[in-house]
């Protein structure tokens, strides 16, 4: 199976019906992102286009693409823009529903932490609320937000850069002094409508060079 990308329905006329892009690029973890409005109504949305990408310092980013179901950017985005802060909360497979519901199409001036019955907890840095039930969070102030193209659906298409600010992690996903995430189950996006839960995981150590000549290191 080849096709080009073209306009944007290339998979069509490769016989999808809709794009397998997202089904490749997979699994991908999901950005439960908490943010605050200047009106002070709280905001909770998960993004799939959402990763780590550097460690020092810690950077993170998502991307809001579309926009308001009344127009305009989403919540998200117009928060980030207006505050500069924002919470990347884990989602775990005892929190997948709740991170459903927290992406329904709601009007402006909702507050999903209580669309999808959740607890709002002060953060310690920044000012958007984090998700109480959820065992890791991630405080973060914003560096950038890059636009990018958009094509067919029209709406914006931004990145957030954020850098990592402040770490809350739950005692009992602490051993010896490792996070052992999967204590966590968190849940990551597939394409379509599917979803995956991290339960088990394999260490593997970064090789020497020359190859197979013996001792290897711990991956960083």
């Amino acid at each position: 199976m080849f096709y080009e990308i073209g306009d944007g329905s290339g998979h069509k006329t490769a016989g999808f019906k809709h794009s397998p892009f997202n089904a490749l690029v997979a699994p991908r973890p999901i950005g439960w992102i908490s943010t605050l409005g200047a009106d002070g109504i709280a905001n909770l949305s998960p993004y799939s286009f959402f990763n780590a990408v550097s460690s020092h310092p810690p950077i993170v980013m998502f991307c809001a693409n579309g926009q308001h179901m009344e127009g305009g950017e989403k919540d998200s985005l117009k928060n980030v823009r207006d505050t500069g802060e924002f919470v990347c909360n884990l989602c775990t497979e005892e929190l997948a529903q709740q991170m459903s519901d927290s992406s329904t199409h709601a009007p402006r001036g909702v507050d999903e932490f209580e669309v999808a019955g959740l607890t709002k907890a002060q953060s310690r840095v920044v000012k958007a609320p984090r998700v109480a039930e959820s065992p890791v969070h991630l405080e973060c102030q914003v560096m950038q937000i890059v636009e990018l193209p958009t094509v067919g659906r029209g709406g914006s298409n931004n990145i957030v850069i954020g850098k990592v600010v402040a770490v809350h992690i739950r005692d009992d996903l602490i051993v010896d002094g490792r996070v052992d995430i999967a204590r966590a189950r968190p849940v990551g996006r597939l394409g379509y409508f599917d979803y995956c839960v991290v339960s088990e995981t394999f260490e593997m150590l970064r090789p020497t060079w020359p190859l197979n000549a013996g001792t290897k290191t711990a991956a960083g």
